[in-house]
């Protein structure tokens, strides 16, 4: 019988970035959970987040999904603790292109983690040869996310007018892209 390895990324001494896993349902769905109202103000899928089923269900698409090489989604980890969700949220493997997404637990925001995470994880599948194009959209309003893709070394495209609906309301999008040159 021959054991899955787990598809570990490291960060920093401190950091990596670990495969969604079904065994981590109970961590992610208490952090979810935690950081639920704040997470509503920027995303849309926190308010469908009730059950540890849900998150179960989740975790088990994302597994399929990160399988298939259709999305990727890791869990950040700082000093074993889970912290937050690094992720394609969809791949095109023709253009080798992801689209990234990522959150952190309000406790451990401004000290560089999502930031160096986003590094690693670059680097990692441009050495893969598995993505060229990097790409994070994400509502004008929200400054933070904004800062994350500036400090990494993307460049503003574009703004998507009205490009997410987000409690009861249409929001602009800034879209922001990174390439590597094969």
């Amino acid at each position: 019988m021959t054991a899955i390895t787990e598809e570990i990324i490291p960060v920093t001494e401190r950091i990596e970035l670990r495969a969604v896993d079904e065994r981590y349902t109970t961590e992610l769905h208490g952090l979810v959970i935690k950081n639920k109202a704040w997470l509503q103000e920027s995303l849309n899928w926190p308010q469908f987040v009730g059950t540890e089923d849900d998150t179960r269900q989740n975790i088990q698409s994302n597994q399929m999904l990160h399988q298939r090489g259709y999305a990727k989604m890791f869990l950040i980890f700082c000093e074993s603790e889970m912290v937050g969700v690094l992720s394609f949220n969809a791949i095109e493997p023709l253009n080798k292109t992801g689209y990234i997404g990522y959150w952190l637990d309000e406790s451990h925001q401004g000290k560089g983690i999502i930031s160096q995470a986003l590094q690693a994880f670059i680097d990692y599948y441009v050495e893969r040869n598995e993505i060229r194009r990097f790409v994070i959209k994400c509502r004008v309003a929200n400054l933070a996310s904004n800062q994350v893709a500036l400090r990494n070394g993307f460049l503003l495209e574009g703004c998507l007018k009205q490009a997410e609906f987000l409690n009861g309301h249409f929001d602009d999008q800034n879209i922001y892209a990174r390439i590597y040159a094969s």
